[in-house]
């Protein structure tokens, strides 16, 4: 019997973060019956928890959303191993996650009293060009933004840390809640810089906890909105400190960012953002859950 959990992500509040659907001992599914669950459960992203095929990992995570495989997900890995912990009482942990795409991840799951916080170490971070004034004015068009809405430090750019988004710098809240994209537009430009997730943040929060205020958006893979994203503030993190706009005070940064708000489903996505002697930045997510409910799949 397969078990079908819905999480909220980075929330410790029902109906609020970001919902993930997840089928536990996916194993026996074709990619035909795993993309029919995530249809029907309609989130940005439903985890399949599959068994080892190797020994250098525990578990493997395949990861659809309602159109497509993707090849990780920050959110629907901590609603996986929220949901495993849960359903299996698992301890305090350590492990290694296998994604589709074949990329190996640590997990963290530690237990706070009667609550469970799961972290998520994502790749290091890659970063593409910087975007030239062409392609930064027809995303603003896209966005339903201005050119006096950029912020004036940073470039806009693609950057992964297993998942790319381009990351996008507004001047404050009140530009970001604003936004109003045009998804066929920002199709066309995901097509064509190989990225499908816009990720729009400020750090003019108006809140002294937290650093940055976002949004993203990723129409080419069915998304036209994301509510919390955890592989949108991994890059945000590295390309924060890639550009000196945040200092990483001996070689650490660690901050609070919230995503989901213009959505009516508010979450907050702890990062850590770690600066390796050789220059590469390593980065970790991490964050709260609860059931919304669960449910056996026929």
């Amino acid at each position: 019997m397969r078990i079908l959990y819905q999480v909220d992500a980075f929330t410790r509040i029902p109906f609020t973060g970001n919902p993930a659907g997840v089928v536990l001992a996916a194993e026996g599914m074709t990619d035909t019956d795993m993309l029919a669950v995530a249809r029907e459960l309609n989130n940005s992203e439903t985890a399949f928890v599959l068994p080892a095929d190797a020994a250098d990992h525990d578990v493997r995570v395949r990861f659809f959303t309602p159109t497509t495989e993707v090849p990780s997900c920050g959110h629907a890995t901590v609603a996986a191993h929220f949901a495993r912990a849960i359903e299996y009482g698992l301890p305090s942990c350590s492990l290694r996650q296998k994604t589709g795409a074949g990329l190996i991840q640590r997990v963290e799951v530690a237990w706070e009293g009667e609550r469970v916080r799961i972290g998520v170490h994502q790749g290091a971070a890659e970063f593409g060009p910087a975007w030239d004034g062409r392609q930064v004015d027809r995303l603003l068009h896209a966005l339903g933004a201005g050119a006096t809405d950029l912020a004036d430090d940073g470039p806009v750019q693609v950057v992964s840390t297993g998942h790319s988004k381009v990351i996008v710098q507004l001047r404050d809240r009140a530009a970001v809640d604003a936004l109003r994209p045009d998804p066929a537009a920002l199709t066309a430009l995901s097509r064509e810089v190989g990225s499908n997730g816009f990720f729009v943040f400020t750090r003019a929060t108006a809140d002294v906890g937290l650093l940055s205020w976002a949004r993203m958006f990723a129409p080419a893979i069915g998304i036209a909105e994301d509510p919390v994203t955890g592989n949108g503030h991994g890059p945000l993190g590295a390309y924060l400190v890639r550009h000196g706009i945040v200092p990483a005070t001996a070689g650490r940064l660690v901050f609070t960012g919230r995503q989901g708000v213009a959505m009516g489903r508010p979450g907050d996505v702890r990062v850590h953002v770690e600066v390796e002697s050789d220059g590469r930045l390593l980065v970790s997510v991490s964050g709260d859950a609860v059931t919304a409910f669960r449910a056996e799949l026929p």
